[in-house]
């Protein structure tokens, strides 16, 4: 089977309430906390080209992943990574992440990219593209962000600890000299599973 891996576009919004229902849903049973984002929300990072999307030949969706700014465009978070349970255990998260991280240095070259995770295979695939932990003192201290984990269920451990720490761990990739962006096409690949 062949997946497609592309920069979002607006023929993409037909996707958008599945993948929130699989990033919830996906949250639920591993029983991790998840910034519950809205339809409207996700809509316009699929318009405005700052995501991507795994899809099969058949047009089905097959995973996801998008891009938030912060501190004018100082930080760049990867957020909800998210595969379709049948399209699990082949790589496809590892695809799709190393696309958003591409298009996050393309698009926002000189910004640090972070990203918070409980999931070892996302720590995992961070540290092959240079992310390193840190401590939450290291990211944006953009209230905004902050107000997206207030739909997380450990929202209180984190406003407990003082915005310091969670169960999320924090990784950093900071760029090592400025990038100048070039004109590399993001708009599709493919692999086999």
């Amino acid at each position: 089977m062949t997946i497609k891996i592309e920069q979002t576009n607006s023929q993409h919004l037909i996707f958008c309430e599945a993948i929130i229902e699989e990033m919830e849903l996906s949250a639920k049973m591993r029983g991790t906390g998840i910034a519950k984002r809205s339809i409207e929300y996700l809509n316009k990072k699929i318009i405005d080209g700052n995501g991507i999307i795994a899809l099969t030949e058949e047009n089905e969706w097959a995973g996801f992943c998008y891009i938030e700014t912060w501190s004018h465009e100082k930080f760049v978070a990867n957020s909800g990574l998210i595969v379709a349970p049948k399209f699990r255990k082949h790589g496809l998260a590892r695809k799709i992440k190393q696309a958003i991280f591409s298009l996050s240095q393309n698009k926002f070259p000189n910004a640090k990219i972070f990203g918070l995770t409980t999931g070892l295979a996302v720590m995992k695939i961070n540290s092959e593209l240079g992310y390193e932990p840190v401590t939450y003192s290291e990211l944006t201290q953009d209230e905004n962000f902050w107000n997206g984990c207030k739909s997380c269920i450990n929202y209180e451990i984190l406003i407990a600890k003082e915005k310091k720490n969670c169960l999320c761990t924090a990784m950093l990739y900071e760029p090592k000299v400025a990038l100048i962006p070039n004109e590399e096409n993001h708009e599709k690949s493919s692999f086999s599973l």
